[in-house]
């Protein structure tokens, strides 16, 4: 078999740990090829290894049987490969053209717009991607994006493109449309590594898969033939059942209201209330105005009518503090911008909400902040060195785990989650939900906002969006069918 890609027996060492152990993944030519396991397993030391961004201590890297570029070349690495990463690399600020010939603007002199867009415009429709060239890219939509940023790895000349999960913040239709671009791409020769959490993708639109577990390779085999359990025990080391949601009664008491909300462009006349113990969950398409509405709940956007009630305390429009004191937690759609800071510790960034009740006169007990750290660690279980190894070195279920860490450490009366699961593995997923429930169960209420159906299982009830409305209030106990309809549109 000829193939496109190969590393082997690649060994990678972080002072004492080791985040690849004689790994290794061959790609054949044209094929879309799965690369899986649980967060931690190395699956982004062996990206960054495959993009000449960080040598290996060990092993080689091949294309097309030749030996991989040196470091310094980096055309000779954008002509041979590509990735379009989870974390969007596109600036905001520039236009669509502009983002596609970035320091290729011109091949010396002033730069000619009127040519610029003209290249532009017929890179994109090479590739059938509808976008303005003059459009801002801050003002595209995540699907949007992700197609410029396909097309300006592709007009490099590579043929060999990384996608590091691409649907984590997708809808079902935006995901289809996804997958018929990547089918398109796939006949024209372009060979894919797709890397996603989201394992029922892998059997749609994947020829193989490789599981790495514990930094080290563990099968590579077709997809076909190749069960959900199997490839589930493959990454853990262990059979792994679906999470089960815990049987509650709701109580009584409402913890988390919201009366004749609208906002422009997103949602209008929304009445929603959440009891303690209950999880109240929101679906619907990205146009559906479903995040735009958990967002107003946390005091992100300012509705233009309508009010926000946590635990019986009527909280400012459009103020997040007022909300947070009121007794709300929150966990971001995008824990790389909103979720974490980076650089800070586990310890610093897990109790920002309770840094005034840590000390005296405005100062913060290190001792008491390190104490609060080590009881959140342990509840969620987060992997980690200690309370004071910086977010940004955590792997992305840990991190997330972080960011619940943060939600909870005040014991909220009220949580509002929004796709707490997306680009995290099954495990952590499990830790996730479990988390949520436990909340719950110690008498607050939730509202969980997800484009995952499994997530959804754990909700009381779902209340579906369509176009800016609740259609629907779906009780626990629906089928995939019957809420997917209700979400497109087809039954309410």
């Amino acid at each position: 078999m000829k193939y496109h890609v190969e590393a082997r027996n690649v060994v990678k060492r972080f002072g004492p740990t080791v985040a690849l152990n004689g790994a290794s993944i061959a790609i054949a030519e044209g094929e879309t090829h799965a690369l899986v396991g649980r967060n931690g397993a190395g699956k982004s030391t062996l990206v960054s290894i495959l993009t000449g961004l960080q040598p290996a201590d060990e092993g080689e890297v091949l294309f097309a049987g030749e030996p991989a570029p040196a470091l310094a070349d980096r055309d000779a690495w954008r002509r041979r490969v590509a990735c379009v990463y989870q974390k969007s690399t596109i600036i905001p600020a520039l236009t669509v053209a502009e983002n596609l010939f970035l320091n290729r603007q011109t091949d010396g002199g002033v730069i000619r717009w009127r040519a610029l867009r003209a290249r532009a415009r017929e890179l994109l429709d090479t590739y059938e991607v509808d976008v303005d060239v003059q459009a801002l890219a801050g003002d595209l939509s995540v699907e949007q994006r992700q197609l410029v940023e396909i097309a300006r790895a592709l007009s490099f000349g590579a043929r060999f493109i990384i996608l590091d999960e691409p649907t984590a913040r997708l809808d079902g239709p935006a995901i289809e449309r996804l997958f018929a671009r990547m089918r398109s791409l796939r006949e024209q020769g372009v060979t894919m590594m797709y890397i996603s959490h989201h394992l029922d993708e892998v059997y749609e639109i994947c020829q193989s898969v490789t599981v790495f577990r514990d930094a080290r390779h563990i099968v590579t085999r077709p997809v076909a033939g190749f069960s959900h359990d199997e490839l589930v025990g493959a990454m853990t080391g262990e059979a792994t059942a679906a999470y089960q949601s815990r049987a509650r009664t709701p109580g009584e008491r409402v913890v988390l209201a919201g009366e004749g909300l609208s906002l422009a462009g997103r949602y209008r006349e929304v009445d929603l209330t959440v009891r303690s113990g209950e999880v109240v969950g929101l679906a619907g398409s990205a146009s559906s105005g479903k995040v735009g509405l958990a967002e107003t709940l946390v005091g992100l956007r300012r509705p233009d009518a309508g009010t926000v009630t946590v635990d019986g305390v009527r909280v400012r429009p459009g103020d997040v503090p007022s909300a947070l004191r009121a007794g709300l937690g929150f966990v971001p759609e995008d824990r790389h911008h909103e979720g974490f800071v980076p650089l800070l510790s586990i310890a610093e960034n897990a109790t920002i909400p309770i840094a005034g009740k840590l000390g005296r006169f405005g100062t913060v007990s290190p001792s008491r902040q390190r104490a609060r750290a080590v009881q959140l660690i342990d509840d969620l279980d987060i992997k980690t060195e200690g309370p004071g190894q910086p977010v940004g070195d955590l792997s992305g279920g840990n991190a997330q785990k972080v960011v619940f860490a943060r939600a909870l450490v005040d014991d909220p009366s009220a949580l509002v989650v929004i796709n707490p699961t997306a680009g995290v593995d099954v495990k952590a997923k499990q830790a996730l939900l479990g988390a949520v429930e436990d909340a719950v169960e110690r008498g607050a209420g939730a509202v969980l906002v997800s484009d995952d159906l499994d997530d959804l299982r754990v909700c009381d009830r779902v209340l579906v969006m369509f176009h800016g409305r609740v259609v629907k209030d779906v009780p626990r106990g629906w089928t995939d069918h019957e809420l997917v309809a209700v979400m497109e549109g087809i039954e309410q």
